[in-house]
């Protein structure tokens, strides 16, 4: 059972915590073999921040919904000020914009890093109207992933890429408000194979300092080779003043989009414990965009939300625990298993009266998850959207 003091830890833990939500993982998505279609699947940008209201209901936490241009904004820079009155409604605000430029079939071998200057320039004017959307909807960041890379030896000039990416990704910096930031993601393969334009956290890292301060690095826990510490990472980009957001997921092999914690807790526990331990030697909050990154076609996309984000205030809450005065003296003294022993002891604490006071304080049920089920939204919401979703089958097929 947890101290008077360590409960007040873990409430104040929470209080700081907020995630954001990805609009598409509340619609039928799949693999490329193919998608199985839920009855209750968002079929409009409006059902997406429905979905996504009832998340933050029943959570508390989850204020802001991350947007993909093109899909919950077909008419671009024109929905801007609609879809923002979408997201008011439903008790949630916009947050991350992110651009699509691998969608497309001009994108077919790249977007900033395309041979083919209109391919680029197509891409620039893509991110540019995302920007400008962004603005209209009072939106911090723009969230920017690429496909961009090759799948064989000697059929890119790789050296040409990374040029034309300096050259996009500055001008897009340029465009940017004050208070804005342009966070740039990383990962290593997939659906190029052979080499890919931002494959690492140090292409990231060098790609953001050459466009200037309001520049970031993007984690996705999923975008890393098989084994890699995740958490030194962390730790570094903190150290440098680099870490802009971090996208939750988990997953057994690549990029699975499993749900968080649902294969290795551990992990995430110890990627916030390096960030509350800087939070702790700094005296500062680490300003880093939280959001999920999942879609998942098996398991209900509101639970599975719901399950989420009740996963990572617990392993939040874990890490909020941990004693940093008494590891630094163990550390210093290279003290091994004392020091391994009480990030254990953080981990394996019992946190969950202590949420549920922390829910009770907001007004919020104690079981989040059983609460929604009892709610009648998904039967509702079945009801409603069941012909729109078995209507699109056919054209999965």
């Amino acid at each position: 059972m947890l101290s008077k003091r360590q409960t007040e830890i873990v409430i104040k833990a929470l209080d700081a915590l907020q995630i954001e939500l990805p609009s598409w993982g509340f619609a039928n998505t799949g693999t490329r073999f193919g998608k199985f279609v839920q009855d209750a699947a968002a079929t409009s940008t409006e059902e997406k921040f429905s979905d996504a209201g009832q998340v933050h209901q029943f959570t508390g936490c989850c204020p802001s919904v991350a947007v993909h241009v093109l899909w919950d904004f077909p008419k671009g820079v024109d929905d801007a000020e609609a879809t923002k009155a979408l997201a008011e409604k439903y008790g949630v605000r916009v947050g991350a914009i992110n651009p699509n430029v691998f969608q497309d079939q001009i994108y077919k071998h790249g977007s900033l890093g395309n041979p083919d200057p209109a391919a680029r320039k197509a891409a620039l004017d893509h991110i540019l109207d995302s920007v400008e959307i962004a603005k209209r909807t009072a939106s911090r960041d723009i969230s920017l992933w690429f496909a961009d890379g090759s799948s064989y030896p000697g059929t890119q000039n790789i050296r040409h890429r990374r040029q034309w990416f300096i050259e996009g990704l500055r001008e897009t910096h340029r465009k940017l408000s004050p208070g804005m930031r342009m966070l740039v993601e990383y990962k290593p393969f997939e659906p190029a194979f052979y080499h890919t334009d931002i494959a690492d956290w140090g292409m990231s890292f060098i790609l953001s300092k050459a466009c200037g301060p309001q520049a970031k690095v993007l984690v996705d826990t999923g975008h890393h080779y098989q084994a890699q510490n995740i958490e030194q990472i962390v730790a570094w980009l903190l150290a440098e003043d680099m870490l802009g957001g971090f996208h939750f997921n988990d997953r057994r092999y690549a990029d699975d989009d499993l749900t968080l914690g649902s294969i290795d807790p551990y992990q995430l526990f110890r990627i916030f414990h390096e960030i509350c331990l800087f939070e702790f030697e700094t005296g500062k909050r680490a300003d880093i965009a939280y959001m999920v990154d999942q879609s998942h076609n098996l398991k209900g996309k509101i639970e599975e939300m719901i399950q989420t984000v009740i996963t990572a205030q617990e392993l939040y809450a874990k890490a909020a625990l941990v004693d940093h005065a008494q590891l630094a003296v163990h550390q210093a003294k290279c003290e091994l298993v004392d020091a391994e022993e009480l990030l254990k002891a953080a981990f394996h604490a019992d946190v969950r009266p202590a949420m549920e006071e922390w829910r009770k304080s907001k007004g919020l049920a104690a079981d989040p998850l059983k609460a929604f089920r009892e709610s009648g939204y998904i039967a509702r919401v079945s009801r409603e959207r069941a012909a729109k979703n078995r209507g699109a089958v056919a054209s999965y097929a």
